[in-house]
């Protein structure tokens, strides 16, 4: 067979055109990509958090009185609330949003101090630590995501809530008073802790039943 003549039979075989083809490497094949993480906000996310930090806003007037015993506030129920339902980085912008209303002068915090005065009372460290507060809640609820169970939200509460909470604003209320050591703080702030209890439960609850209704609201964190 002449050289034209296999040349001919050759362009005219679709399947050896293919094998030459593929041999030669003109085989190309569409890169596999991976979905961008998602690391800047959504609208999404800015509404949550505005919102959460409006919720909080509008818990701060609610007390509950119980006896003689100190009122229940419902101020640091919200704030539980932030970091246990939007996770670790809404929840520290809302409950941050909320701070920096307070120390740009308005009455949000239910002490009534407002203004750079936060920086100078005796519940400095309570309010500096409400964005840490939430951002524990939410890092520890996450790890439990999609399947939180009901307990595992009220620990994660009462970490946060509570024993980051207490740890962070009893020394503060040491340095800022001036009648009080630390001692005398950790009694005082005591006083508090059967109501934290019951707004960490709460928390927890209300939680669960949301991430259970929404199972996509936030992201799980790698264990």
């Amino acid at each position: 067979m002449s050289t034209a003549a296999r040349r001919t039979s050759t362009s005219s075989d679709p399947s050896a055109s293919s094998t030459s083809s593929s041999s030669d490497g003109g085989d190309h094949t569409r890169p596999t990509t991976r979905p961008a993480t998602r690391r800047g906000l959504t609208a999404r996310d800015l509404a949550l958090v505005a919102a959460f930090c409006a919720l909080i806003v509008a818990l701060v007037p609610v007390k509950v009185p119980v006896g003689g015993a100190a009122p229940i506030v419902l101020q640091n129920l919200g704030i539980m609330l932030a970091g246990a339902v939007l996770g670790a980085r809404r929840g520290f912008l809302a409950v941050l949003l909320f701070v920096v209303l307070a120390v740009a002068g308005l009455p949000v915090l239910a002490s009534g101090v407002r203004g750079l005065a936060i920086f100078t009372g005796p519940t400095v460290g309570f309010v500096v630590g409400y964005p840490v507060v939430a951002l524990v809640i939410g890092l520890l609820v996450q790890r439990f995501l999609p399947r939180l169970h009901v307990m595992a939200a009220v620990g994660a509460c009462l970490v946060g809530g509570i024993v980051v909470s207490y740890a962070l604003g009893i020394p503060g209320m040491a340095w800022r008073s001036a009648k009080l050591d630390l001692a005398g703080a950790a009694t005082f702030s005591a006083t508090f802790l059967p109501g934290d209890l019951v707004k960490a439960v709460v928390a927890g609850v209300v939680a669960t039943a949301v991430h259970k209704a929404l199972p996509d609201l936030v992201p799980a964190r790698r264990r």
